[in-house]
């Protein structure tokens, strides 16, 4: 159990430092501070260099550290649990991260616990609201991941679903490339299509089709529409609506039917592409009227800290740790989570 709890995240390029305090009032612990340091250089690629993200960690993450520290007005002596993500992401950026937390919790006896990330997303929402508890449907979706899950009670998910290629914020970031929009491309294309209508019949791939999803083929027919365009300045911000909407189609539909299948009347849906607004809204309507809709703010479904320490939270509050033998991994197994065969999403969990 901590008091006090300073949680890490590195795993791709955003370096990341929170800080949760308890509460003694029953309502869980409280953010007393998130920082996040976003690296821009990225930009100038197109996409994330993992070299140049894991040398930019190693400078940012101790003023990063000191100034979540600063901003929840404790000191490093008041910390007496740290909560790092392990994996999965980038092996590089992941080492910096793991190494700092080890380091800190090697010299000052505190307890350590390693967090996958994608489990940190599921609580983002929690931090913000303490009622959004199991069970419910889970939606994740970001540039590596796009799942589907059925969360009975925390520590234990269920996968319903999952991408069969591409992720969701993957194609986002190919597509406005094709549109010669800048990266990151989520936020960029949901701009243009502010601008522009649903008017291009855009494939909703495996729609109806189970659970898992697919946006490879979107993808190309965005392609194949911008290579027949005769005046692509004129058709840029049809073709963005067009994508955007096609994709959240597939994303809520399959929402819906896991609500469905499971029972459940609670849908929360984290990572980076749910800091999209259009998203939030839509699901609002596709979703809201039978269900209730659970979304983080932004800040909260980028990668951060403060989902990490929360987890990190939950599971400590269990009795668990991490030893100092605690190593970054990249292609991380998710704790906690079982893959169900096709139509056994009503089965209870047992052990």
């Amino acid at each position: 159990m901590a008091d006090v709890l300073l949680g890490i995240e590195t795993s791709c390029d955003e370096t990341s430092a929170a800080v949760l305090v308890r509460q003694f009032d029953g309502k869980g612990p409280r953010l007393a501070s998130l920082v996040i340091l976003s690296q821009d250089v990225h930009r100038i690629y197109g996409g994330v260099v993992p070299e140049l993200a894991s040398r930019t960690h190693l400078t940012a993450i101790d003023p990063v550290v000191r100034q979540a520290l600063d901003t929840a007005e404790v000191s490093l002596g008041d910390v007496d649990a740290i909560a790092v993500t392990a994996g999965p992401g980038l092996v590089g950026s992941l080492m910096v991260g793991v190494c700092y937390a080890k380091a800190l919790a090697a010299i000052g006896g505190r307890t350590l616990i390693g967090v996958h990330h994608l489990e940190g997303h599921l609580f983002a929402s929690v931090l913000e609201d303490p009622s959004v508890q199991p069970p419910f449907v889970a939606l994740i979706v970001s540039g590596g991941h796009t799942l589907l899950l059925d969360v009975p009670e925390w520590g234990h998910y269920r996968l319903l679903g999952e991408t069969r290629d591409d992720a969701a914020g993957e194609a986002f970031d190919k597509v406005a490339s094709m549109l010669g929009l800048a990266y990151p491309g989520g936020p960029e294309i949901e701009r243009l299509a502010e601008e522009g209508t649903d008017r291009f019949e855009f494939t909703r791939p495996m729609l109806g089709a189970g659970l898992d999803f697919s946006f490879s083929g979107l993808k190309t027919a965005v392609l194949y529409a911008v290579k027949a365009s005769r005046d692509l300045d004129a058709d840029r911000a049809d073709l963005a609506a067009s994508f955007q909407a096609a994709v959240f189609d597939v994303l809520l539909d399959k929402t819906a039917a896991a609500l469905k299948e499971t029972g459940y009347s609670t849908a929360v849906i984290g990572g980076g592409v749910a800091c999209s607004k259009s998203l939030a809204a839509a699901a609002s309507a596709t979703l809201g009227d039978s269900s209730r809709v659970s979304i983080a703010s932004p800040r909260l479904n980028a990668d951060n800290a403060a989902m990490i320490a929360r987890a990190g939270w939950f599971h400590i509050d269990l009795g668990r740790s991490s030893d100092l033998y605690l190593d970054a991994d990249a292609r991380m197994p998710w704790p906690g989570l079982v893959r169900l065969p096709a139509g056994r999403a009503k089965r209870r969990f047992i052990g």
